[in-house]
């Protein structure tokens, strides 16, 4: 019975394995730590002058099995006015990303390019509700180029293994992706 047809449907034939090649997945994003004070309110809503607001960004990656990462991408916002601290917002965006298929090089340009870049849209939507929930008007965010921020940190860590070993390469370096 197994060569007969069942109900007029061709038997079942056997699928082959198709190449595996690279392969990129975003297997969950979520937000892992979220904060916002502002402690000179209220009397803070009442100043005047020119806000000095700061950004700073910051990146982290863990391998959590051989071919799922963990990238979180930090944001902070600072803003003091009159010398004052008037907020201060911070947000660490995570996701879980699959990486398979790719050498060293590219999996650590993935790590440190291609997850922030789709990371940094979710931190800066929470950054600005955070600061506009707070009572403060928006903070525009501004894009990131992740790939220039990539390229900087190749060259200091060329650098690094260049003072430390006195030359050598970038192939032994661990997968860090570091913006």
């Amino acid at each position: 019975m197994s060569d007969e047809t069942l109900n007029g449907a061709a038997p079942a034939v056997e699928a082959q394995p198709e190449p595996q090649g690279p392969s990129f997945t975003v297997e969950k994003l979520y937000v892992k730590d979220l904060s916002f004070e502002a402690p000179n309110a209220p009397q803070v809503f009442n100043e005047q002058g020119q806000p000095d607001l700061q950004m700073k960004l910051s990146q982290k990656v863990n391998r959590l099995a051989d071919a799922a990462f963990e990238v979180s991408l930090g944001i902070t916002v600072t803003c003091t006015l009159n010398g004052k601290s008037a907020y201060l917002a911070e947000v660490e965006q995570s996701g879980v990303f699959g990486l398979a298929g790719f050498d060293e090089q590219v999996l650590d340009a993935m790590l440190g390019t291609q997850c922030p870049n789709i990371l940094y849209p979710y931190a800066t939507a929470a950054i600005g509700q955070l600061i506009t929930s707070g009572g403060f008007p928006p903070f525009p965010m501004q894009p990131i180029n992740f790939d220039a921020l990539y390229a900087e940190n190749l060259r200091q860590r060329a650098e690094q293994m260049a003072q430390q070993a006195g030359g050598g390469s970038l192939e032994n370096t661990e997968a860090a992706g570091n913006a």
